[in-house]
C-alpha cells in the first residue's frame, strides 16, 4: 500500500500536459525588496581559481568540474521579496569581464540551486551566472498555508531581474521552471529578458493541464481522487513522508534520468534536505492539488525573442510524443526566433543528466545574444 501511495504521488509530480487557461497579465507590485548576503559568503572568483577542465573537441567548450554542494550552501545570498526570504546564488567565475548576457537559472519542481551544480562553473566562463530558489523550494521561504501558481513564481523572476541583476538577462529553465521563464518573457511590459533556453518545459504546474494525452486521460479520474486524498492532512502527510524517504527518491530519479550514473548521493541530498523544512508538506499540496496555470501554447506565440529549446528524448514525464513535446518540437519549421535540439539518451532534468550535451548547445547559442 505504502509503495503504491509513493509511485502514485511521484506520478501526480510530472511535469503536465497542456489544458487551455486563460490568465491576467503578469504585473509588476509595488513591494518592498531587500538584498542581503549571508555572512559565510566568499570572493568567488578567487575560491574557485583551480578546478580540473575538460575540452569538447567538437564545440570548443570548456568544461569545468562541478561546485561541492557545501561551497553552493556557504556561499549563497538572500532577497527579500513580498516579506518572504528568497535564497539565490550569483557566480562570476574565474573571469571578471563578460563577454555574454548574464544567466539566470530557473530549477523545476522539487529541485533548488545545486540542481545545476555541474552547469555553473562551465557557463560562468563567458557570463555571470545567477540561480535561484523559487519560493516553497531549496532554501528559500516555504510560507504555511501559501497558495502557489506558476505567475507567483513568474512576478518572482522578473522581480529578480529588476532588483537584482539589473540587467537583459537570458533565462534558463527546466521543467515547471521552464513554464515559470515562459510566462515571464511573455509579459509584453519586460525588457529584462534578452533570451530564453527551454530545457523539457512543463505544460503546466500540474496534471490539471492535460487534455491530449491518452495515457493520462485513463488515470485523470485517479488524479483527481488523489487530489482530494492529499487535502486530507493525515494523509498527505503519510504520503509526503513517504516520498522524501532516501530509496523512494532515488527510485524516482533513477526512472527520470537517462543516464543513471548522474543520480548520486549529492542529487537525493539536494532532493531530499528542503524537504524535511517546514512548510514542505503544504508547499507539495499546493502545487499538486493547485491551478495549472497558464499554457504555454497560448504564451509561446507572444515571445519573440531568441528561443533554445532542449529535449531530452528519454523523458517520461513530457516525452517528445506527448502534446507539449510535439509542440514545442514543432515550433522551429514555424517561427524564425525558435532553435530546438534533440539530446539523445536524456531524461526530465538535461542539464543535471548529461550537462556537456547542453553546455555544447547552450554555449554558443548564448555567444549569438552578445552582441544583438
Amino acid at each position: 500500500m505504502a509503495g503504491g501511495a509513493v509511485k502514485a504521488t511521484a506520478f501526480l509530480q510530472r511535469p503536465p500536459l497542456i489544458l487551455p487557461h486563460r490568465h491576467p497579465p503578469v504585473n509588476h507590485l509595488n513591494v518592498r525588496r531587500r538584498r542581503f548576503t549571508g555572512a559565510n559568503s566568499i570572493n568567488l572568483t578567487n575560491s574557485f581559481a583551480c578546478r580540473s577542465t575538460t575540452t569538447n573537441a567538437a564545440s570548443g567548450v570548456l568544461t569545468i568540474a562541478p561546485l561541492e554542494v557545501k561551497t553552493i550552501k556557504e556561499t549563497c545570498s538572500k532577497w527579500e521579496w513580498r516579506g518572504y526570504t528568497i535564497n539565490y546564488f550569483k557566480y562570476q567565475g574565474q573571469n571578471g569581464q563578460k563577454s555574454n548576457p548574464p544567466l539566470l537559472l530557473v530549477h523545476g519542481f522539487g529541485a533548488s540551486v545545486a540542481h545545476w551544480r555541474r552547469n555553473i562553473p562551465t557557463l560562468a566562463q563567458t557570463s555571470t551566472v545567477y540561480a535561484i530558489d523559487l519560493l516553497g523550494f531549496g532554501a528559500s521561504d516555504k510560507p504555511i498555508g501559501f497558495a502557489y501558481t506558476m505567475e507567483t513564481w513568474a512576478q518572482l523572476i522578473l522581480d529578480f531581474l529588476e532588483e537584482i541583476v539589473q540587467k537583459p538577462t537570458v533565462l534558463v529553465g527546466n521543467s515547471v521552471g521552464s513554464l515559470a521563464c515562459v510566462i515571464a518573457a511573455a509579459d509584453a511590459q519586460n525588457s529584462l529578458v534578452k533570451g530564453l533556453v527551454l530545457l523539457n518545459c512543463a505544460g503546466g504546474m500540474n496534471n490539471k493541464a492535460i487534455v491530449d494525452d491518452w495515457r493520462i486521460k485513463l488515470l485523470f479520474p485517479l488524479l483527481w481522487f488523489i487530489d482530494f486524498l492529499l487535502k486530507q492532512k493525515g494523509i498527505a502527510s503519510f504520503i509526503f513522508e513517504r516520498v522524501r524517504q532516501r530509496e523512494s527518491l532515488r527510485n524516482i530519479l533513477l526512472s527520470v534520468y537517462g543516464n543513471k550514473d548522474s543520480v548520486d548521493d549529492d542529487l537525493i541530498e539536494i532532493i531530499r534536505e528542503p524537504a524535511l523544512d517546514e512548510g514542505a508538506l503544504d508547499a507539495f499540496v499546493s502545487i499538486v492539488t493547485g491551478p495549472p496555470g497558464p499554457n504555454p501554447v497560448q504564451l509561446m506565440p507572444k515571445i519573440k525573442l531568441p528561443v533554445l529549446i532542449l529535449w531530452g528524448d528519454d523523458d517520461p514525464f513530457t516525452p517528445l510524443d506527448g502534446p507539449v513535446g510535439k509542440y514545442f518540437s514543432s515550433l522551429p519549421s514555424k517561427v524564425q526566433n525558435v532553435s530546438l535540439s534533440v539530446l539523445q539518451g536524456v531524461g526530465h532534468c538535461p542539464h543535471d543528466d548529461r550537462p556537456n550535451l547542453v553546455h555544447e548547445k547552450l554555449v554558443p547559442w548564448v555567444a549569438t545574444l552578445s552582441s544583438s
